[in-house]
């Protein structure tokens, strides 16, 4: 069975701009300069669809962020 998990960040996660640019990662919140975790709603659905279409975390957990 092919299987693949997108975590959300564990705090900064909330409806906002979609800006189509986001960083991807694995086992760690992606965080920006500021130290935070943070991506809007809109990006991460956005990152979600762009795995489905381009598959590279197939088996694997990942995660999102700016």
């Amino acid at each position: 069975m092919t299987w693949t998990y997108l975590s959300p960040p564990p705090v900064h996660f909330a409806p906002g701009e979609r800006t189509g640019r986001y960083r991807t990662g694995l086992d760690r919140p992606v965080v920006g300069d500021d130290g935070q975790a943070r991506i809007s709603d809109e990006d991460y659905a956005a990152a979600l669809v762009d795995e489905i279409d381009n598959p590279r975390h197939l088996k694997r957990r990942f995660t999102v962020g700016y």
